[in-house]
């Protein structure tokens, strides 16, 4: 029996506690930076395992560390936080959580990303390893990230002392899971997911009577423009054989039929594999709304303000090679490649800050066969994904998947050879 099986024989054991830990993370999501509960409760876990736990970097984010001998320092991360969507699966640890928002609004909150599942399987590796402590020698590291769905709490552990609050690490791993089968670990080599900046651009006119419009400045017809000439962003300042993505999310202004507002905000949210296209992309965003609020005689300058940025995710080809043949020789026909996805993510803040290599992979959660008849009936996308009030893995395999991924990436540093 390999180390990654000597280890995993001890999932048995730790099964029903994880299932049960899950199901409370469930039922008690917190938003981004108001992981509370959830932190004292991962510390707690950590301290029980016999970890050292730094708490409260970058305001809720904690780490445990494991020392172990000689050898490598792989740092594990996971995230903390829920989202502001009403669950809508039917389970009976479904969330009924609401709490009020950043904006001080009243709103329903559900872990639709997997992030309770996430710290569930990195729990589970924590305790595995800890447990055989013959099996592996260097430092473990789990990390478990506040913010990440706001993206900026990467960033806050990394200004808040991270590298001084931890040991150096060699490498730092992590995972998500995304479309795909349940049971089943994805890997893919250099630009894996989109830088994302997500912006509301607020444009000004002068407000009056909808019945008496040439007294006025319409905002709502300058937003429409902006709205109509930002559709030629991708299609003719990106070049074709690049990607990008740019949607105009949200567009607010005025309140009744015939009362022409004095201002109008858009929420804009552009997607890049690469910084030069992501400028470009910001430098057209920046034109075309100055050059429209100039047309239209706007009485002052847009304002512009920045809701969200995450960094273009590239994982470090040698790292992932290795993760890829650790999951090739573990899973088997279970250990496939992904292609680049279109979403975002912050995790890189934290291994690029500390200057090391990174690898992120995916595990699927859709149930094998539920898949494969959708996939038959060409309705894949009917299948609820992330950030859906339907969302929801199958607890079995995904956790154990999940865990056995991260114990595999883990010990491909750590393993005793």
């Amino acid at each position: 029996m390999g180390t990654v099986d000597e280890v995993l024989a001890g999932y048995g054991s730790l099964q029903a506690g994880q299932e049960a830990f899950y199901k409370d993370l469930h039922e008690h999501p917190e938003l981004s930076h108001q992981e509370h509960r959830t932190a004292q409760q991962v510390a707690g876990k950590l301290r029980d395992y016999g970890f050292t736990v730094e708490e409260h970097i970058g305001g809720t984010g904690v780490v445990g560390t494991l020392a172990n001998g000689r050898g490598p320092a792989v740092l594990l991360r996971c995230e903390l936080d829920a989202l502001p969507v009403k669950e809508d699966t039917g389970a009976p640890y479904a969330s009924t959580a609401t709490t009020r928002d950043a904006d001080g609004h009243l709103v329903p909150v559900d872990h639709a990303c997997g992030h309770d599942l996430h710290m569930s399987c990195l729990l589970g590796t924590a305790k595995l390893l800890a447990d055989q402590p013959g099996q592996w020698s260097g430092t473990l590291l789990a990390l478990f990230q506040p913010g990440e769905e706001t993206g900026d709490g990467a960033q806050a552990m990394v200004d808040d002392g991270l590298a001084k609050r931890i040991p150096a690490p060699d490498v730092a791993l992590a995972q998500h899971l995304l479309p795909g089968i349940a049971g089943t670990v994805a890997t893919c080599p250099g630009p894996f997911m989109t830088a994302e900046d997500s912006i509301k651009v607020t444009v000004y006119g002068k407000g009056g009577h909808g019945a008496m419009p040439q007294h006025t400045i319409d905002p709502v017809v300058l937003a429409a423009m902006i709205v109509v000439r930002l559709q030629t962003v991708v299609s003719r300042v990106v070049a074709p054989a690049d990607t990008a993505v740019l949607t105009v999310g949200s567009i607010q202004a005025g309140t009744v039929s015939n009362l022409i507002p004095d201002h109008a905000t858009l929420q804009l949210n552009l997607r890049s594999y690469a910084e030069p296209v992501r400028q470009r992309m910001l430098d057209a965003v920046h034109r075309i709304v100055r050059a429209e609020c100039a047309a239209s005689g706007s009485p002052r300058d847009p304002d512009f303000d920045e809701l969200a940025s995450f960094p273009v995710m590239t994982n470090d080809p040698a790292t992932t090679d290795r993760v890829a043949s650790a999951f090739s020789a573990q899973f088997g026909d279970n250990a496939l490649a992904i292609e680049p996805q279109t979403v975002s993510e912050d995790f890189p803040n934290i291994p690029n800050a500390l200057g090391i290599p990174y690898s992120y992979w995916s595990i699927g959660f859709t149930d094998r066969k539920v898949y494969r008849s959708a996939e038959k009936e060409g309705k894949l996308q009917d299948l609820p994904t992330n950030h859906s009030p339907k969302f929801l893995p199958p607890m079995q395999p995904c956790l154990r998947t999940g865990t056995e991924a991260l114990v595999t990436a883990a010990l491909a540093w750590l393993a005793r050879h």
